[in-house]
């Protein structure tokens, strides 16, 4: 007979097993981290893998040439972004003169406005600027803190990428042998979907990112902002962070305007553009493109990304919609936890549940 324990025995044994098991998945980062982004990539380049397999070339061959055609597109994004900040550096002198000048004006007219010092002001924007760099540098570091968290990124991925397809069967036939052989049928269903999801999911942010930076870089090109096409791309990149990397996009191109032009009939047409582009993002591109079999609600997006963010930095933000996505994949295959996939998933119950009403309270 199983032995139940009461309540409040069992709530803090769970968030007690909840708190190790975070702990231990922060304290296992830099090689979780890289480990995890290596497994989406795979997963990524399986078709290809697959496709160059059916042609009767070697099994290593195979993955060998589809990690290189991998690094050459990356190597080719890498490069066109070099050069276009290479562009952006020939100004940094010009730019920094037209700064000073805004941010002399602007202490200006506080000190007349409001009776703020110019001390006062510097102190509290060193403050504020001291804070914001160390909170930037705490998110970073959490991907990117030591020297083997660097060499892990350019080092191991590939690696692991490498060997996570070629041991593909063996990983495969362990999965199928740990269940019991009645839901072979069942973990075989999960697994098809899984790929699929976490493929279509990075394929759909692919092709999204590439409609936003050219949607951010002709409305800022046609606004006549410097360095247009860089910012644009750079937007792209942070509106792959769900919700929050929109709005931080948002903020460059505005500040750049600001130095490089008079007035700000410009930085509220970019304000402007950037919200129509949000907004045919959130409702348009999003829900025909990247949307895959699975749907992740908005609530649950905003939250996980937080999470991830505070659990691993920046790359805790990039993982967390995935990550998600096959666990609702695995909830929804398994009755006792289908609520759970259902409180995950965007689809709205039909009838809301009848409330239980005692018969003495309606007469």
């Amino acid at each position: 007979m199983e032995q139940r324990y009461p309540f409040y025995i069992q709530a803090p044994m769970v968030f007690i097993g909840l708190y190790l098991f975070f702990y231990f998945m922060h304290l296992l980062q830099e090689i979780i981290v890289p480990f995890a982004f290596a497994g989406l990539i795979a997963i990524l380049l399986n078709p290809i893998y697959n496709r160059l397999q059916k042609w009767n070339i070697n099994k290593i061959l195979s993955i060998v040439l589809t990690i290189l055609l991998a690094i050459l597109v990356v190597a080719g994004i890498a490069f066109f972004l070099s050069s276009q900040i290479a562009q952006f550096g020939e100004m940094l002198p010009q730019l920094k003169t037209k700064a000073v000048s805004l941010i002399h004006d602007l202490q200006s007219w506080l000190a007349v406005k409001f009776n703020v010092s110019n001390e006062k002001q510097t102190s509290m924007v060193n403050d504020a600027l001291n804070e914001a760099m160390n909170s930037g540098k705490t998110y970073v570091g959490k991907t990117l803190n030591t020297v083997f968290g660097i060499v892990s990124f350019f080092v191991l991925i590939p690696l692991y990428v490498f060997l996570l397809l070629y041991y593909k069967p063996l990983i495969l036939n362990f999965i199928f042998e740990v269940f019991d052989e009645n839901n072979s049928a069942q973990v075989a269903e999960i697994l098809q979907e899984t790929k699929g999801a976490v493929q279509s999911y990075i394929v759909g942010l692919m092709i999204e990112t590439s409609i936003i930076a050219a949607l951010n870089s002709a409305a800022l090109l046609i606004l006549g902002v410097k360095y247009g096409l860089l910012l644009g791309v750079i937007g792209a990149i942070l509106n792959l962070i769900p919700y929050i990397g929109g709005l931080i996009a948002i903020i460059l191109p505005v500040l750049i305007s600001f130095i490089t032009k008079d007035g700000i009939t410009t930085p509220l047409l970019i304000v402007g553009a950037y919200m129509l582009i949000q907004f045919a993002d959130n409702n348009i591109i999003v829900p025909r493109i990247v949307s895959s079999k699975v749907s992740v609600n908005a609530l649950i997006s905003i939250l996980i990304v937080l999470l991830g963010g505070t659990l691993w930095g920046v790359s805790g933000m990039f993982l967390s919609i995935p990550f998600v996505a096959v666990l609702k994949i695995i909830f929804d295959r398994i009755d006792e936890l289908k609520p759970w996939g259902k409180l995950l998933g965007d689809k709205m119950p039909e009838d809301a549940p009848r409330q239980v009403v005692d018969p003495k309270e309606v007469g």
